[in-house]
């Protein structure tokens, strides 16, 4: 069970201006790019910023998610976080990017869980 990343989540309305000004904040390219359609939102991530964009309607129920954690084995953190305290907020869910959960720490910190699947379908920039 390993954290491989965590991802600090900015929520924008405007992705193209969100990923040139991070990229030169950062000096960093983005790395991956790709819309998650079913939410109608645009997510991509430059550096350790998940940019996460869409319309304020959109991006609403997503908004209390502090961060997010890639994870080796989403099965094996949820069994762990159910036994330490957590609830699920959303439950197990194929997404674009693999598998993802979101969850309320014991102490009310909401993070969203991603296990990502071997061949991801995103637009490498």
């Amino acid at each position: 069970m390993e954290i491989k990343k965590v991802l600090n989540r900015f929520y924008v309305n405007d992705m193209e201006k969100a990923i040139k000004f991070y990229e030169k904040i950062l000096n960093e390219k983005c790395s991956n790019i790709f819309k998650y359609s079913e939410a109608s939102l645009e997510l991509a991530t430059v550096g350790n910023i998940l940019i996460i964009s869409g319309s304020d309607e959109a991006l609403k129920p997503f908004k209390d998610t502090q961060a997010t954690f890639l994870v080796d084995s989403i099965t094996e953190f949820k069994e762990f976080l159910l036994n330490n305290g957590a609830a699920i907020i959303r439950d197990l869910k194929i997404v674009p990017s693999g598998m993802n959960m979101t969850v309320k720490h014991f102490d009310g910190t909401i993070v969203e869980y991603v296990e990502h699947k071997a061949n991801l379908n995103w637009v490498i920039k």
